[in-house]
């Protein structure tokens, strides 16, 4: 019975994720996107939740994106809000498609989606293919569950337990609430609890509270996810939790209606079990929805009084690309665009200390902020490449042109910047990863080389910043010196080698990660180098 239950639990699970992963590729990688720009208002907001959990089939992973997301400055709190309700709604969908109940063809879906993945090339296909696997896996591992519990029904301890969750409703909800926490999937309570009552082996005012517990326990993930990242992020997560507790608080205190209610839909629309249970926690969620939205204010002024502090969140959004001015004033146009230039700049250096924290620590937090800046720099790079490129067609005098192909070569090297330190993350990854040992020494030259590359991108910035041809001229001499600090960095590498003191691996990251520093250097003295011809 174990065996068969935790068989199927391991099928269902990867059926879903396998599912959610087909879906993503599909609809091509642009979740993130509808988060970032459908979220102008609240009920927006729970729109993008809804499609965005829909592809994904896991309420958990569109919150901790939602997480991310304000964590990176893409959202605000009272934004990310909406979102999670609408992935409380959308996490709903995979009870009704479980409500369906095609387990008996689970294996002949299995097979086509089988078929798709290893008889075609087909990108495409391949996909669709990943998605029908998925769907088949899904429903053979509800099968080997439902299997595995119908020896439940002669247990004593089990039907004593559905008892005391009958009168209890406090201890449902403990219930569900933890086996969510374990198994770390909404998704698969509901689908557990489904096949349950589909067997007779709880009653509905069983099921119920076990329901609304398991929307607690959902929020685990988002939780973990906020751990140690901004203050902003970690209230998004508390508003997460919270909601789902006020939700479950209402329910119990409504329960008796709400079964009446439940009881009575099964009846008028004829439905089995599963679909019944499916109904149960739509209504659920989209009722919990409905009467919390109006509150979104209310949560987020509770999570920050909970949640104390000043967060230092950076706003990666353009913050000066006014298209007006584009007609009516290129000059000042070129003057916000250099403003966001600089603004994608300072996150460069921010991207380049993480960088270096990381390297120091190898604490993930640092790793993990410096993707998102990476991230971010993207987000600016296309920003204001759009902007320029527009600006372009302007009428424009001898001098803006000249600023406007300079910012275009600064936007170009900042990017590349953000590049090669994200190059660094993956190398002080894999040196975690494969337990490389660097040396104190290497590590020592490493600080040197590291704290010289980032005054040098901080003082190509300040040319840019002030037109100053004198900085300019400095950044061209920090960057001889970052050069010729690498060439003597690797023949001491060379010399640590030969006496044994260094692996062949600590060797590779060693040199890569000087070689992407002298990069940096070299993408830093070109924008000064800008500066120089731009005022000659």
């Amino acid at each position: 019975m174990i065996f068969e239950f935790l068989g199927g639990l391991g099928i269902f699970l990867f059926g879903i994720k396998f599912l959610g992963e087909g879906l993503q590729k599909s609809a091509g990688d642009k979740l993130r996107d509808i988060l970032d720009k459908f979220t102008t208002n609240p009920f927006v907001g729970v729109l993008a939740g809804i499609i965005v959990t829909i592809l994904f089939q896991s309420s958990s992973a569109t919150t901790v994106i939602t997480v991310g997301l304000v964590s990176a400055g893409f959202l605000t709190l009272r934004q990310s809000i909406g979102i999670i309700m609408g992935a409380n709604i959308g996490t709903t969908v995979t009870a009704f498609i479980i409500g369906i109940d095609v387990g008996e063809y689970s294996l002949p879906i299995i097979a086509a989606g089988a078929i798709l993945l290893f008889f075609f090339k087909n990108k495409k296909l391949h996909n669709i293919g990943q998605v029908v696997f998925g769907f088949g896996a899904l429903f053979y591992g509800l099968e080997l569950m439902s299997g595995g519990m119908k020896p439940l029904r002669s247990l004593e301890a089990f039907q004593e337990l559905t008892i005391n969750m009958s009168n209890n409703p406090i201890l449902g909800v403990v219930v569900g609430t933890l086996f969510t926490v374990i198994v770390q999937s909404s998704s698969a309570t509901i689908g557990i609890l489904q096949e349950l009552y589909t067997e007779n082996l709880v009653t509905l005012d069983a099921a119920l509270p076990v329901l609304f517990g398991d929307n607690i326990g959902t929020t685990i993930t988002a939780v973990l996810a906020a751990i140690g990242t901004s203050i902003a992020a970690r209230r998004a997560a508390a508003t997460h939790v919270l909601f789902n507790i006020v939700g479950t608080t209402l329910f119990v205190i409504l329960l008796v209606p709400f079964q009446l209610f439940i009881e009575y839909l099964t009846l008028q629309l004829d439905l089995g079990p599963k679909m019944t249970i499916a109904f149960a926690h739509g209504t659920f969620n989209f009722t919990n929805t409905l009467i919390q939205l109006p509150f979104i204010g209310v949560l987020a002024f509770v999570v920050t009084k909970l949640i104390p502090g000043e967060d230092s969140i950076i706003e990666y959004k353009a913050k000066h690309l006014d298209p007006m001015f584009i007609e009516q004033s290129p000059s000042i146009a070129i003057g916000q665009a250099k403003e966001e230039v600089l603004r994608m700049g300072q996150f460069a250096i921010v991207g380049l200390q993480e960088t270096f924290e990381y390297l120091n620590s190898s604490q993930g937090r640092y790793s993990d902020s410096a993707y998102q800046i990476e991230d971010a720099i993207n987000n600016l790079d296309k920003k204001i490449t759009n902007y320029l490129v527009q600006l372009s067609s302007s009428s424009l005098s001898e001098v803006e042109s000249s600023k406007h192909s300079q910012l275009v070569d600064a936007v170009r090297d900042i990017e590349r910047i953000g590049d090669h330190f994200e190059n660094i993350v993956e190398l002080v990854d894999y040196r975690l990863a494969s337990k490389v040992k660097i040396t104190d020494q290497a590590m020592k030259e490493l600080h040197e080389m590291f704290f010289l590359t980032i005054e040098t991108v901080e003082l190509s910035l300040s040319s840019l910043d002030h037109n100053d041809t004198d900085i300019a001229k400095t950044v061209v001499e920090k960057e001889d010196i970052i050069d010729k600090m690498e060439r003597r960095l690797r023949k001491q590498h060379i010399l640590r080698l030969n006496e044994g003191l260094c692996s062949g691996q600590a060797g590779i990251v060693f040199v890569d990660i000087i070689s992407n520093l002298e990069r940096i250097g070299d993408h830093a003295v070109n924008i000064a180098e800008g500066i120089i011809e731009l005022n000659q």
